[in-house]
């Protein structure tokens, strides 16, 4: 069997499964042991299981993931929302569609210690879709806002997507949180220019006027306190030397803790969950991890990714449109897989293609765009149909707003997401810019 005709039965054995709903990982891992064992034997592949998981799993790096879940999972059973949707509310509903801008804000707020796209999306809906509801705005945009304002949860830091990332790419994740930031920002702000262009373009889906809105308290902000000082603590720490990552995460950790018992939300079934729901994520997580290195390991036997790096590099393509080719290749891929497996299974593949082209900037600065970039299409993927995962999510907590409805609520926020996308792409000092300024 020609190399490239296996590469094409690994693929083809990993797609089969997932189609009939075996989980990401278990497909990967089925798939990579079919490509192993046919091309190297059974011995090998045994030799290579009993060695991989201590090499992977014993990496100090890893321990950042966890304890970001962890501390997302504090801030989404702590009451720390409810807090963040009205401070935003009161700041945006004077605007047409202020409450739907309040969600993103709100979002975006609850992104900055959460880490977890599907976390955000579910905890700011469960607050602010019955608000939404109630003030007359329509299903359609009600979830369509959510759902991309969840996406924040993963562009804004922390985000554990790119710290997988960074450990693939063996990058600093403090860079690649720093340049995330603007870009998270300009996501945040092309979500609320989104809305407030489609509330007056199609008119009938938000309320004119905001006949309640809510006023800016001394107590409301007080409520968000607690959020801007653990984000203070946890990035003032990382970026001012105090702690690495890892240990600001866990830093992070018991902030966010302590904030969710001085708000009095914290219950010992609470703080169960908490544990319960991290273990659970990470062991996805890690088991992804091992199926995506099997798989991959398969891949490199075929040689094929190097020729296909060699391929091309032979077709004279500028570099920047090589990269758009790779993302768009994301956003198809996204349509069948989520963004953790895309990272861990084609990072390994198009990273060193992108770092054997020649960008006119250091090394490094490369390495830190091209994961933004990366982030910035996985984020599109969580919306795109057919699988959306964002939009699944708050349109199972929406029960009477049909998915389709859903799936065109998302749309306005598509064309942003793409707007974004191509302006990071041809102007790299803009996710780069914070970067510099970090030794």
């Amino acid at each position: 069997m020609s190399p490239l005709a296996l590469t094409l039965l690994i693929f083809a054995i990993m797609l089969l499964l997932m189609a009939v709903r075996v989980p990401i990982a278990i497909s990967m891992f089925v798939a990579g042991c079919v490509g192993y064992v046919l091309q190297a034997g059974w011995a090998p592949l045994a030799s290579f299981l009993n060695t991989q998981a201590f090499a992977r799993f014993a990496s100090y790096d890893l321990s950042v993931i966890p304890l970001f879940i962890l501390m997302g999972n504090f801030a989404t059973q702590g009451g720390i929302s409810k807090a963040l949707f009205e401070v935003a509310s009161s700041i945006m509903s004077r605007f047409k569609g202020g409450l739907a801008m309040a969600a993103v804000m709100a979002c975006a707020a609850f992104g900055a210690i959460c880490g977890s796209s599907v976390a955000t999306a579910a905890t700011i809906t469960s607050v602010a879709l019955p608000e939404m509801k109630r003030h007359g705005y329509s299903g359609r945009l009600s979830t369509g806002a959510l759902a991309a304002g969840g996406t924040l949860g993963i562009l804004i830091p922390p985000s554990v997507p790119l710290v997988v990332y960074a450990i693939l790419a063996e990058q600093n994740i403090a860079k690649l949180f720093a340049a995330a930031m603007i870009p998270g920002l300009i996501a945040m702000v092309g979500y609320m220019i989104a809305i407030a262009v489609y509330v007056r373009v199609v008119p009938g889906h938000a309320p004119e006027h905001e006949d309640d809105a809510p006023k800016l308290t001394l107590a409301a902000l007080a409520g968000v306190l607690p959020i801007a000082i653990i984000f203070l603590i946890v990035f003032g720490g990382i970026y001012g030397g105090l702690f690495t990552p890892t240990e600001g995460a866990a830093v992070g950790a018991a902030a966010t803790f302590g904030a969710a018992l001085l708000r009095r939300e914290m219950t010992w079934r609470k703080f169960k969950h908490c544990f319960y729901a991290t273990a659970e994520s990470s062991a996805m997580i890690f088991l992804i991890f091992i199926g995506a290195d099997l798989m991959n390991s398969a891949l490199a036997l075929t040689q094929v990714p190097n020729q296909l790096a060699a391929v091309v590099g032979s077709w004279g393509l500028s570099p920047v449109a090589v990269v758009g080719a790779i993302l768009l290749f994301y956003v198809v891929l996204g349509a069948v897989m989520d963004e953790l497996s895309m990272i861990l299974l084609t990072i390994p593949i198009f990273f060193p293609m992108v770092m054997g082209l020649d960008f006119g900037m250091p090394k490094e600065s490369v390495a830190i765009w091209f994961g933004i970039m990366v982030l910035m299409t996985v984020g599109f993927g969580l919306l795109a149909p057919p699988v959306g995962l964002n939009v699944y999510i708050v349109n199972g907590m929406a029960r009477d707003v049909p998915i389709s409805e859903s799936y065109r609520g998302v749309m306005p926020f598509l064309i942003s997401d793409t707007l974004r996308t191509l302006l990071l792409l041809f102007f790299p000092a803009i996710s780069l810019w914070l970067v510099k300024y970090i030794s």
